[in-house]
């Protein structure tokens, strides 16, 4: 499935990229910008990137699930993981409503 149309980016991509940096450091905090670097793309509109932090929850889950890491390891990173994107997409929200904002007026 497409994930960013800007770049041409599956989801299969992304995922395999998210499980090449866990490889690499399995505790490692893993962004959207270090996904595209690794692709050798940028972020052009950024729409894709609260997909792309979707991505990179479930697939760092299934990647320790797999591991046999211990569950509350599992849950407690991965909980930090979701509010870290809850806060962002919050931020993102509200600087979007300020913007609009201020091209109204």
């Amino acid at each position: 499935m497409l994930v960013c149309s800007c770049n041409v980016i599956s989801e299969a991509e992304i995922a395999g990229v998210i499980t090449e940096l866990l490889e690499e450091d399995c505790w490692r905090l893993i962004v959207p910008g270090q996904v595209y670097h690794a692709l050798s793309k940028r972020g052009k509109c950024c729409g894709c990137f609260p997909r792309v932090v979707d991505i990179i929850v479930r697939v760092t889950e299934a990647y320790h699930r797999k591991q046999e890491t211990a569950e509350a390891e599992i849950i407690s990173f991965i909980d930090r993981l979701k509010k870290k994107h809850v806060q962002c997409e919050t931020a993102r929200l509200i600087a979007r409503e300020r913007l609009r904002k201020v091209s109204a007026a």
